[in-house]
């Protein structure tokens, strides 16, 4: 890859640019990125710089990292309320991890970006018709109709557009009061009572509770304790869009240092992670933290030259490897990736994505993910990490406040034939509140268990 990089060298020849859209009229396109480069930015590079830091923390081991939201954000489903009960999710599973594993949790959300979708496939048929396929409403529409397959580039400013509010209120809701520990009693959903998970979650939030009485009646006022009352939270999404990506690339006027202001972290996906790559292309350049999905198909000596290419100094927090194997490849394929990365010495996140391998259809029609799947490859990913000596450092999910029907199974007991109850995705399946939060204390249980076993090895 050639050593001079501005935000537009992916464009050059020698490098590929898979599952970008195909825009009839370039000179739409042209006009469309001007605005956006125009355009205020949605983060800052301070932000994320201070969350790289906390992620430098999670690689040695020190906290862990909950990356979870929409699998596709959508213009229709878009709504104050929406974002306030996925908010609640990830505050919800936070509390759990930290009070249970006694670990900081950084809190990273697929949110506020989340547009854009690769496809298996670049055209979809229904009966005679074939269209163009869905590719996220950053680019078309999810109807089955010629005008809404239409690639527009002008979606990508009513996405910036939305992408702007969505953080404007999840910045009011986490340093409002809303995310005050004196809340957590209150970020359950009405409809998650009939969660077996929701008794144990109030039992936590009680004690909670009590602790922060005792703080009180020692003389610490809690009101002056931001740690308390506010929670820090950041977003992310995968980097696909390249042209959305480079017109919100800004240079830090106080560093000279490039970075990437749609989002706190961007991810290269398992189809765009490759040798000249447009997309690995542009990611070397930006100094956000950034993740890469490593699925089956990639062999450590692939990922160590990766590695080599985004995070030449190894700079702790700058890469977050995020395994997606599926439950019954994940303990046979992630161990030789482990162990090429701890030998050479790169200092990563490793995370678990066990949503992506678990993707089945349903007797019914419908494709979901069976929750005992999803539990099995988190299982085996902490397993991987026990028996390596290194640290399972998060989770990334795709997860919903909405009481959603989309994967089978958890306590709640979603059936196949309730899939079509509540089945509102617009791309893939989703975890519900209550599986969420089954899923979050599984991950606590993980934890102690690799806890314990450090506190063994070290007496």
């Amino acid at each position: 890859m050639s050593k001079d990089w501005n935000p537009a060298s992916w464009r050059q020849d020698g490098f590929v640019a898979k599952h970008l859209p195909q825009y009839e009229d370039q000179a739409v396109l042209a006009e469309a990125e001007h605005t956006l480069a125009g355009y205020p930015p949605l983060v800052f590079a301070g932000e994320a710089r201070a969350l790289k830091a906390k992620l430098g923390a999670v690689s040695r081991g020190e906290a862990f990292l909950l990356q979870g939201g929409d699998c596709a954000e959508s213009f229709a489903e878009y709504s104050a309320d929406n974002i306030r009960d996925t908010l609640r999710v990830i505050l919800q599973m936070a509390a759990t991890l930290t009070y249970a594993s006694k670990l900081p949790v950084v809190k990273v959300a697929r949110m506020a970006g989340q547009f854009a979708k690769p496809r298996s496939a670049p055209t979809e048929t229904q009966g005679d018709v074939t269209l163009p396929s869905y590719l996220g409403d950053i680019i078309n529409g999810i109807d089955f109709e010629a005008g809404q397959r239409q690639n527009d580039p002008q979606r990508m400013l009513r996405a910036y557009s939305q992408a702007a509010a969505t953080l404007n209120l999840l910045r009011a809701f986490t340093t409002g009061g809303y995310a005050n520990l004196r809340q957590v009693h209150k970020w359950t959903l009405d409809f998650m009572g009939r969660s077996a998970w929701a008794e144990q979650y109030k039992s936590i939030a009680d004690r909670i509770g009590e602790a922060l009485d005792f703080m009180e009646a020692c003389g610490i006022d809690i009101e002056d304790q931001p740690q308390l009352k506010m929670a820090s939270l950041y977003t992310s999404h995968e980097a696909l869009l390249l042209p959305y990506e480079q017109a919100l690339t800004r240079q830090d006027s106080l560093t000279g240092e490039w970075f990437d202001t749609s989002a706190h972290m961007l991810w290269i996906g398992d189809r765009t992670r490759f040798a000249d790559s447009a997309h690995v292309e542009f990611m070397r350049g930006i100094n956000n933290p950034i993740g890469m999905k490593c699925g089956p198909s990639l062999e450590p000596d692939a990922l160590l030259k990766m590695l080599d290419v985004l995070n030449p100094s190894r700079e702790a927090g700058r890469m977050t490897l995020i395994s997606r194997f599926g439950h019954e490849k994940v303990e046979a394929g992630l161990p030789p990736l482990v162990r090429a990365v701890a030998r050479e010495g790169h200092p990563v996140v490793w995370s678990c994505d066990p949503m992506h391998g678990n993707v089945i259809k349903s007797d019914s029609g419908y494709k979901t993910r069976p929750f005992d799947r999803i539990l099995a490859e988190v299982k085996g990913f902490f397993a991987v990490h026990r028996a390596e000596g290194t640290h399972a450092g998060g989770i990334h999910v795709e997860m919903t406040g909405q009481d959603v029907t989309e994967c089978t199974g958890g306590a709640v007991a979603i059936t196949d034939a309730g899939l079509a109850d509540r089945y509102h995705t617009h791309c893939d399946p989703r975890l519900n509140a209550a599986q969420s939060l089954e899923l979050a204390f599984t991950l606590a249980e993980m934890l102690n268990l690799e806890i314990e076993e450090r506190r063994r090895d070290a007496a």
